[in-house]
């Protein structure tokens, strides 16, 4: 039997994640009212860049590696079945996503779903690349990690202010 999904194309489902991540932060980065989420956007949109260049690397790591037999062709079906559901593996989705936000909340809310499903497929990938790229894997779950706290820091400030001056 073979694998619903290779290694190469669970890392390429990764870059098109951090593409559409760097697509949805750069569109509400000009989309923005507020300077603060503006240039929390921004950053994001950057790092996102960042990110899709390491897994480049480790692509061109990993293209004749070969998991051990410990993943079965159910495991792979269930890292298929994760990616159909995460609505930034399909092509161009940050651009049309970030359209249609209504305001920084709910783009920041779109932000912290987008975090909390990379850190959860990183988490998957970790276990399927070499084991001198694992540290790589970590690093970038760190990095979602930490955006998802500024994601959460910027969502409190902005409904406190809107909360003040309503």
């Amino acid at each position: 039997m073979m694998n619903v999904f290779s290694i190469s194309e669970v890392i390429q489902l990764g870059i098109q994640i951090e593409k559409n991540g760097k697509d949805f932060y750069s569109t509400v980065a000009k989309l923005s009212k507020e300077d603060r989420a503006k240039q929390i956007f921004q950053h994001l949109a950057d790092e996102e860049k960042k990110h899709i260049e390491v897994f480049k690397n480790i692509l061109s790591n990993v293209e004749k590696y070969e998991p051990s037999g410990l993943y079965t062709e159910e495991y792979f079906a269930y890292l298929k079945a994760l990616s159909e559901e995460y609505v930034f593996t399909k092509e161009k989705k940050g651009i049309e996503i970030a359209q249609k936000v209504k305001d920084e909340i709910e783009a920041i809310e779109i932000g912290i779903d987008v975090e909390k499903d990379s850190i959860l497929f990183y988490n998957e990938m970790e276990k399927l690349v070499p084991r001198n790229e694992h540290k790589v894997i970590y690093k970038l779950i760190e990095e979602e990690q930490k955006h998802l706290r500024e994601l959460s820091e910027l969502k409190k400030s902005l409904k406190s202010q809107k909360w003040d001056c309503g």
